[in-house]
């Protein structure tokens, strides 16, 4: 009886990486981590953009759509999250960035 050895040679379709999922505290849309903006609460208590992705404390995702900051911040969604009331130099931080995003279509 002849044995059949498997090819060694044949690729097998590379398996796709785990993309981490995250939700939209405003619009609740799931996406990746990618896609979302992160905002933190810092152990301090303050409230920052985090663009990396990497500083200590609580976070939570936005998308980056202006409609969905807008509604986060008017139905105080963030402050929900963070279980903490935001305060004017952190809102004011917030806002600066609400400013460059491009408006709602």
């Amino acid at each position: 009886m002849a044995k059949t050895v498997p090819a060694a040679n044949k690729q097998q379709p590379k398996k796709q990486k785990h993309q981490p999922l995250r939700t939209c505290v405003a619009c609740r849309d799931t996406k990746t981590k990618r896609e979302l903006l992160r905002v933190v609460r810092t152990p301090e208590g303050h409230v920052l953009i985090d663009a990396g992705g990497k500083k200590s404390g609580r976070g939570a995702y936005l998308c980056a759509k202006l409609s969905c900051w807008q509604k986060a911040l008017k139905e105080k969604r963030l402050e929900q999250q963070f279980e903490i009331e935001i305060s004017e130099e952190d809102r004011k931080g917030l806002d600066d960035y609400i400013a460059t995003l491009p408006p709602v279509e």
